[in-house]
């Protein structure tokens, strides 16, 4: 039977190790983020995507985290690591980080129109193309459901959520809306997630995100 201890404790367990999202990674800019939860009366999985770009990859990378009692491959926190951007080179052609200008950002053969200037920050580049491609850049169903049971049914979709600022300092299991996604999961009901915090997950609240 799946409990709520259960499942704050694998969270707790996976931020100790390092194996949870981290949108304060000083080698990772966020651009977007969403987490998707699946749960039945037995078995439950959370996949949460962390979209950033990393100098150090060279690329606009989805960090796709997997949680759950049901994987059928890889263990809790472990993630897939989803290049997305597939000619990062003929946008920033110098090698310095930034648009060389004139080209698209091309992404699953699609070649996304840029409206910045010449020297923005890649970063920033990536940021604006959320709002109109934010599903292309993400996930899709089959990224998503790698090593879930087919079968299991989805609960709940996050397009922003709470997250503490230091998973050092406070862990899962100590903040409001972890205990109630465990709430949530253990009980296979959405209506259990009903957080009173606002959310932070949106790349502005984390600016010093990317800056080593």
């Amino acid at each position: 039977m799946t409990t709520v201890s259960s499942i704050l404790g694998q969270f707790d367990h996976c931020a100790d190790q390092a194996c949870f999202p981290d949108l304060d990674n000083g080698y990772f800019y966020p651009v977007e983020v969403r987490m998707s939860l699946f749960a039945d009366a037995e078995r439950w999985a959370v996949v949460a995507e962390l979209l950033g770009y990393g100098p150090r990859s060279g690329n606009l990378v989805d960090v796709v985290h997997r949680f759950g009692n049901c994987l059928t491959q890889g263990e809790p926190g472990d993630c897939a690591f989803l290049d997305r951007v597939e000619n990062v080179a003929a946008l920033d052609p110098e090698g310095e980080e930034v648009y060389g200008g004139g080209v698209p950002v091309v992404v699953r053969g699609r070649p996304l129109p840029v409206g910045a200037a010449p020297g923005t920050p890649l970063q920033d580049v990536f940021r604006s193309l959320v709002p109109e491609h934010r599903e292309l850049l993400l996930a899709d169903e089959a990224e998503l459901r790698a090593g879930l049971p087919a079968d299991l049914p989805p609960l709940l979709r996050l397009e922003e959520w709470n997250q503490p600022e230091d998973f050092w300092e406070t862990a899962p299991s100590a903040h409001e809306p972890f205990r109630l996604l465990a709430e949530a999961l253990a009980a296979a009901d959405p209506a259990r997630y009903r957080p009173t915090v606002a959310p932070n997950t949106h790349w502005s609240h984390w600016p010093e995100a990317g800056s080593l």
